[in-house]
This record gives structure tokens, sequence and C-alpha cells, in this order.
């Protein structure tokens, strides 16, 4: 593995953990705003971020290269709406998706196999992150001011739990 694969997987290991700042300020929000359900689905969110950093950070270390960890930047903590919350997660994971698809490119160009089918996880990872925010963001413009079905969302959301995967 090349110094600036190494480098470009430890940012990246960074950048997850970053990850699972946004989207535990997210939680912040909508627990401010009494929606238990919508923060526990940030909360399982930067749980999961947090497993994809540490995931990163296993294989670095299996290569023989020592992880770093670096500080953060502050992550957004006002929003307008819980709807914004979601638009920004969405447009959140799409860099996410950028990054993997840049660290996947520099592993191609030096063959770095090992490194390439470690990748392909994260890919198929974020096409489910995606599609899950995406989804979601329909569903709230659909219910708009419907409250009844906005609260059913949340009570659906306050039953998700993060079960890291076993492959």
């Amino acid at each position: 593995m090349s110094d600036e694969l190494y480098q470009a997987l430890n940012e990246q290991m960074n950048y997850e953990f970053y990850s699972s700042h946004v989207y535990l300020a997210m939680a912040a929000y909508c627990s401010g705003e009494s929606l238990d359900g919508f923060a526990n689905f940030f909360i399982v969110q930067a749980e999961e971020e947090r497993f994809h950093a540490m995931k990163i950070y296993k294989f670095l270390n299996d290569r023989g290269r020592r992880a770093t960890i670096d500080g953060m930047e502050n992550p957004n903590n006002d929003y307008r709406s819980v709807l914004q919350v979601f638009e920004h997660g969405y447009e959140h994971e799409q860099i996410v998706t950028k990054r993997i698809y840049h660290l996947s490119d520099l592993a191609l160009n030096e063959r770095e196999h090992a490194t390439m089918q470690f990748l392909k996880w994260f890919i198929d990872e974020q096409v489910e992150e995606e599609s899950m925010f995406d989804s979601i963001i329909q569903k709230l413009k659909r219910i708009d001011r419907d409250s009844n079905a906005f609260y059913m969302l949340d009570a659906e959301f306050l039953q998700r739990v993060f079960t890291p995967p076993t492959a």
C-alpha cells in the first residue's frame, strides 16, 4: 500500500468518526424537539458511522499501518425542520460516497487488490445509505403536515437498532 493510499484511508477513517459526530448533532436537534424516534434514528446512524471508522482502523492495522486520529470540525447543530436534517444527512452521505469512490480509484490505480476488495463493502453500504435517506426524505415530503403520519414515523424510528454486520 502506497503512502498516498494509506493517508487517504486514514483521512476517511477520521471522516467516518466525524460523520458519527454529525449524526449525534442531528440526534441532539431531534431530542430538543421531543422527537425521540428521530433522535434514535440518528443515534443509531452515529453508531454505524463509528463502526465504519473502526473497520478502516482495523484494516490499516491489519496491513501493518498505524491509524492516526485527528481532530474534527464542529458539525452543524441548527436546523429548521426534521426534513432539513434528513436533507443534510443525504448530502453528507453523497460526500461520503464520493470519498469512497476516490479511495477505490486510488486502490485500482495501484492495483492494490486487498484494498479494492475491502472498499467494495463500503461501496455497497453507500448505495444503501443514500437510498435510505432519499426514501425517508420522500416520505417526509409526502406526509408534509399530516401530524399522525409524522408521529407514526417517529414511533417507527424509535424501534431502530444497530446490529454490526457479521461478515
